[in-house]
């Protein structure tokens, strides 16, 4: 793009936010029209009419700017459009993208309060305040997509995840795929990782969760608690040797250029969820109520088929920086399973403690393995 279009763009952007149309930018920039003074005019119109319209607004908190959802399919452009379209209007969703009102638990809280309508977050992020959702970190238990995708739109999660959700204040609009968990290799490190053998001495950087701390130490790695904020700097400096996000959001968080090697073991999911306040959306009328939940379908439907073709714009611009990357076959596979799956007796005072008993776990395992009406593409 040339410096003259640049310049556009950038002086419709600060226009816009500068009347207070910071929704109208956010729209006009994602649909790439910030360069045209008359597509600005019309989308800025656009918003103020439907808002000027609407008999409630909406908003919706993320931690990701609107373009991430190239690489990283939370779809919050389309989840307003969807909800506006399909209450017919009596609805105004207001974008709070990129991080602006804070990011994960911040947003739970901010839900939970009803400061603010909706949020996305990680689904662990639900955990304390329903305990059975950190079943999602158990692995192998629905690493893969289509497992994962089982489990949260089957009938056993609805009536034993949703209720706890509920008592705490929160309605799900809907759970959003993004891939897989990897293991990712700093450069300098130790190389490929095929096998668990292959992490062996390896400082493997993990979140707080004590899940993903005991499947590493399974797996023979040397799990490394670091803060997410400072996980770039330790993996530069070698505090740490290896990461688990997935692809999208090792390209979205600026790791393209520190690491050489990609591995897609399919242990636990890197997903996430739009959660709302429930007592706002209980006061709702019931068409307004039905709108919103077709509406959080259909994104969610957006976003299945959104999985794979998100995954490889950011394995493309991963690979320009050297990035490797290796699948595993069903025996490779295997042996990740065997060291350090949800099969195995270590795991079952976390099935008792987050399921509530082992029947209800077997319950939601079978879930998992059981095809629904959805399907979703895995790596």
């Amino acid at each position: 793009m040339n410096k003259n279009l640049k310049s556009v763009e950038r002086r419709n952007f600060l226009k816009l936010t500068g009347t207070g149309a910071f929704t109208a930018a956010m729209v006009a920039g994602g649909a790439g029209m910030l360069w045209s003074n008359e597509a600005v005019a019309q989308t800025a119109s656009e918003e103020k009419e439907r808002e000027a319209a609407a008999d409630h607004v909406m908003i919706i908190a993320t931690a990701y700017v609107l373009g991430a959802s190239r690489s990283y399919p939370i779809l919050q452009l389309d989840l307003k459009e969807n909800i506006q379209n399909a209450t017919n209007g009596k609805v105004y969703v207001k974008l709070a993208p990129g991080g602006q009102l804070g990011a994960g638990g911040a947003l739970v809280q901010k839900v939970q309060g009803g400061t603010i309508q909706a949020a996305q977050h990680s689904l662990s992020n639900f955990a304390p305040f329903a305990s059975a959702v950190d079943l999602i970190n158990m692995p192998y238990f629905c690493g893969s997509n289509q497992r994962f995708t089982n489990l949260v739109s089957s009938d056993q999660w609805k009536s034993e995840v949703h209720p706890k959700v509920e008592a705490k204040g929160f309605k799900t609009l809907f759970y959003v795929v993004i891939d897989p968990r990897v293991v990712a290799v700093r450069k300098g490190g130790a190389g490929a990782v095929l096998a668990p053998s292959d992490l062996e001495g390896v400082k493997f950087r993990v979140p707080g969760s004590k899940m993903l701390q005991q499947y590493y130490r399974m797996v023979g790695a040397n799990p490394t608690p670091v803060a997410w904020g400072e996980t770039p700097s330790a993996i530069k400096q070698g505090v740490a040797d290896a990461l688990d996000p997935s692809v999208g959001a090792l390209y979205v968080f600026g790791f393209k250029d520190i690491l050489s090697h990609v591995t897609f073991t399919q242990a636990v999911p890197d997903s996430q969820v739009f959660s709302c306040n429930l007592e706002w959306f209980n006061s709702l009328p019931e068409d307004v109520q039905e709108g919103i939940e077709f509406a959080s379908e259909i994104t969610g439907q957006q976003n299945l088929a959104k999985v794979p073709a998100a995954r490889n714009y950011a394995m493309a611009e991963l690979r320009k920086s050297g990035v490797e990357f290796h699948s595993l076959s069903d025996d490779q596979l295997g042996e990740w399973k065997d060291a350090g799956g949800y099969q195995r007796s270590e795991w079952d005072s976390f099935k008792v403690e987050l399921a509530g008993s082992m029947d209800t776990f077997a319950k939601l395992e079978e879930a998992a393995g059981t095809q629904g009406r959805l399907f979703v593409h895995d790596a």
